[in-house]
């Protein structure tokens, strides 16, 4: 099939859902690149998880978990979780700075 004729009349279900999400070229240009796989799409809030927990780690100052939960919507636990994933990503990039010494 010669998908520069494709239309969205052509499609159905979810394709088409897709199609009309997206729009008809790029959903050609899907189909090409990724026709027949299986892909995952992420939830924004994954995306926005890591600047969120960037901004909490600047802010953070050792004591105030629970006015940065507040000031973020989450459970403490959520801030304590940040925090910790932020240190994680600073010792990884300290590491590499030290490797390439």
């Amino acid at each position: 099939m010669n998908l520069d004729k494709l239309t969205l009349d052509q499609l159905h279900g979810n394709q088409r859902e897709i199609a009309e999400t997206i729009g008809i070229d790029a959903y050609r240009k899907l189909v090409i690149r990724y026709g027949s796989s299986s892909i995952y799409i992420g939830k924004a809030d994954e995306a926005v998880r890591a600047e969120r927990d960037e901004e909490i780690y600047k802010r953070f100052n050792g004591e105030n978990c629970l006015a940065l939960a507040h000031m973020f919507g989450v459970s403490e636990k959520t801030v304590r979780e940040a925090i910790r994933r932020q240190n994680e990503i600073e010792e990884s990039r300290q590491m590499l700075l030290f490797l390439d010494e």
